[in-house]
This record gives C-alpha cells, sequence and structure tokens, in this order.
C-alpha cells in the first residue's frame, strides 16, 4: 500500500499513548494515579444527560444543517456576546463535533504550501501536526517559564515574516495554565492589524480562570474580523464525549468552514446540540462548582509539587494544569515521565511532548480527586528522592 506523503507529516496526542500504556500496567495489577488526560472528571451535569436522552428519545437522531441547528448557533452568539463583548449573530456560528475540528477546518481553508503559521510552544500539539499536514510552516512562538508561560513581545516581532498567514493563541493554556494578559494580546492584535494576519484564538479553557481574568482578542480594536474564537462544551460542561464544539468566525468565512463540515462529517449529531442548548441555559451552577473545585486543586497541588526537592514548580491562573521544572534530575521530560509511571504508578506527561520548549517540563493534569492528588504528590516525592539519593 502507498500512503499519501501527507501522512507522514501528522503529528498525535501524546496523552493518548501514556493512557494505553498505563492500562497496560493496570492489567498487570500495578495501581496508577492518572494525571495524564485533559478532561474534568466530574460527570455531565444530569440536566444536560437529561436534555440529551430526551432529545434521542423524540427522534432528533437525523442529519441537520451543516452549521449547526439555528437554536444552538442562536445561543452560542448570545453567549460569546456576553463573555466577549462582541457583536456576533447566529451567522457567525459553526457547531462542529467537538472543538479540535475548528482548528482541522481553518487551517485548510486559510494555509497554503510554504505558508507560516505562529504557535504557541509548548502547545497543544495538533496545532503543529496540522500546519504541516496543510503544508505550511509551523513557527514556533516560545512561552518560557521565566515570563510565567507567556510569550516575549520582541521573539513575537522577529518571528513574523512576509509569509505569516495565521497566528493561534491560547489562553488559558495547554499544557502550561498559563493566561495571556491584554497587553499580550495588544501587542499581537497590533502585528495582526499591520500585515493583515488572521488569528486562531483557542479560548477552551476560558471559564477556567482563578487570577486575573480572561481577555478575548477579538474584542480588540480592528480584530474582530480578523479572530476566529474556538471554543466548546467539553471543558466547561465535562462533556469531552459528547464531542461539541463551535467556532466564531466573520460570516464570510463561517460560509466556507460549512462547507468544510459538509465534505468531511456531514453534521454535528443533533442530539447533542440540544444538550449543548440546555448547558448553555440552566448548567451555569454547575460550572461554578466545577472551576471553585478546580481553584481548591490547584492551590494543593502546586504548592505541594513546589515544595518536593528539585522540583519548581509555578502557580498556574488558569486551565487545570500545571507544568512543573524538573530539569534539576538532568533527565529529558520523557524518562521521567516515564520513570514516574513505571517506579511511581503516576502517569503524567513529557512536556517535551508540547514542543521542543516544553523539554525540562511535566505536564500534570489536576482533574482528579484531592485523595488522588495527595497520593500521587506523595509518590512522586518518594520516586524523586531516589533519584537524588
Amino acid at each position: 500500500m502507498k500512503l499519501a506523503k501527507r501522512l507522514s507529516r501528522l503529528g498525535t496526542e501524546t496523552a493518548f499513548e501514556v493512557l494505553v500504556k498505563a492500562k497496560a500496567l493496570e492489567a498487570q495489577g500495578k495501581e496508577v494515579v492518572h494525571l495524564e488526560i485533559g478532561e474534568p472528571d466530574f460527570p455531565t451535569p444530569q440536566t444536560i444527560v437529561a436534555a440529551g436522552t430526551g432529545a434521542l428519545q423524540k427522534g432528533h437522531t437525523h442529519y441537520c444543517a451543516s452549521d449547526g441547528i439555528p437554536e444552538l448557533r442562536a445561543a452560542v452568539a448570545r453567549d460569546i456576546q456576553a463573555t466577549r463583548g462582541i457583536p456576533v449573530d447566529a451567522n457567525w456560528v459553526v457547531i462542529t463535533p467537538g472543538a479540535k475540528p475548528i482548528m482541522f477546518y481553518l487551517i485548510l481553508a486559510l494555509v497554503e504550501e510554504g505558508d507560516e503559521v505562529l504557535y504557541p510552544n509548548p502547545g497543544f500539539p495538533i496545532y503543529e501536526s496540522m500546519i504541516n499536514f496543510a503544508g505550511g510552516k509551523p513557527v514556533p512562538l516560545p512561552l518560557l517559564e521565566k515570563f510565567e508561560f507567556r510569550f516575549d513581545v520582541s521573539e513575537l516581532r522577529q518571528r513574523v515574516s512576509d509569509r505569516t498567514k495565521l497566528i493561534i493563541i491560547n489562553s488559558p493554556q495547554n499544557p502550561t495554565g498559563g493566561l495571556l494578559t491584554k497587553t499580550d494580546l495588544e501587542a499581537i492584535a497590533e502585528i495582526a492589524i499591520e500585515r493583515d494576519i488572521m488569528v486562531l484564538s483557542d479560548e477552551i479553557y476560558a471559564r477556567m480562570v482563578y487570577d486575573g481574568s480572561h481577555h478575548s482578542i477579538s474584542s480588540l480594536p480592528g480584530m474582530l474580523e480578523r479572530t476566529v474564537i474556538l471554543d466548546g462544551f467539553s471543558k466547561t460542561y465535562a462533556m469531552t464525549g459528547w464531542r461539541l464544539g463551535y467556532g466564531v468566525m466573520p460570516p464570510a468565512l463561517q460560509a466556507h468552514i460549512s462547507r468544510l463540515v459538509t465534505n468531511s462529517v456531514s453534521c454535528t449529531a443533533p442530539f447533542t446540540q440540544i444538550a449543548g442548548l440546555e448547558a448553555l441555559a440552566k448548567a451555569e451552577s454547575d460550572v461554578l462548582a466545577m472551576v471553585a473545585e478546580f481553584r481548591r486543586r490547584r492551590d494543593y497541588i502546586s504548592k505541594a509539587l513546589d515544595a518536593i526537592p528539585g522540583i519548581r514548580c509555578l502557580c498556574p491562573p488558569g486551565a487545570f494544569y500545571v507544568f512543573p521544572n524538573i530539569q534539576s534530575f538532568g533527565m529529558k521530560s520523557s524518562a521521567f515521565s516515564d520513570y514516574l509511571l513505571n517506579s511511581a504508578g503516576v502517569a503524567v506527561l513529557s512536556g517535551s511532548s508540547f514542543g521542543e520548549f516544553g523539554e525540562g517540563h511535566i505536564r500534570i493534569s489536576y482533574a482528579n480527586s484531592m485523595e488522588n492528588l495527595a497520593k500521587a504528590v506523595q509518590r512522586i516525592g518518594e520516586a524523586v528522592a531516589q533519584l537524588r539519593a
């Protein structure tokens, strides 16, 4: 079989590979604390589940419009107006099976062979994977610990060129939990307007902010028509398996993205969209309770990890990840994460899984119970003590 060369340019998400390794150890009888997967450990709120199952029973099991049912598109637009303060309506919205397709479709729609795309590094690995797949040139924008995992504006300016077609930003950020300030966004906006560059703003963790405030670059002067907002229901409403996301973009672009939906998945399952309507209408108290619990876990684990000799851990302002520095042990991140899994029974991700500038760190998801987080911290402390012995 002769495969297309473009397939060799596709990357993957290491989280699922580590999950397989961890499950193999569990099959052998070893207990593993799972801190590798980036999804809320809370159940989907019951009111949302009831809306979804009710929709199934009422026969919402057939095709619908490729860009989503009108009711959900309108509800998303109202929510975006309220939370981002921008004047959009349903014609700006495309509903997709998960938020990830918005990355896929937008890069395919904008990036041609040789075009450059700036993206955060360390960052969600699918950014780089899709840029490569489309034939573009990935240009990493370093997010360094010394800048609290934000970027250096001078570095940004140096990396933009006449070939830059798209800038990708993610705030709050995976894997670091970092949060871009309004000043950071203003610097990006200045460059985007000056060079007429589109921005993909990945705001999937927008509701999970503990320190500071979330700002959308779309709300800055001159940026509404240059921004695509990526968001969805997976993180905010603990609906990862429902596969329900959306993009908010200028209507002229919305028409093309909708056509890509038609050509790939036809549409997003209507019963999940009805569940999404319920989420936006009635699940606010569930969201607030979940975010409060994530804050409690963040406060605990960042302090506990930072107290372990040899580990340095910033307290992140958003998302549900910490990105501790493990450079003092003189090991590659991948070797260190393998060591924790095999020796301590704690599944984490190598920082290098998120790009070259993630080396020297590991990503830990604190989307787990306080009991399991405490167990993991104890095991990590004991494991690294053996390394230092």
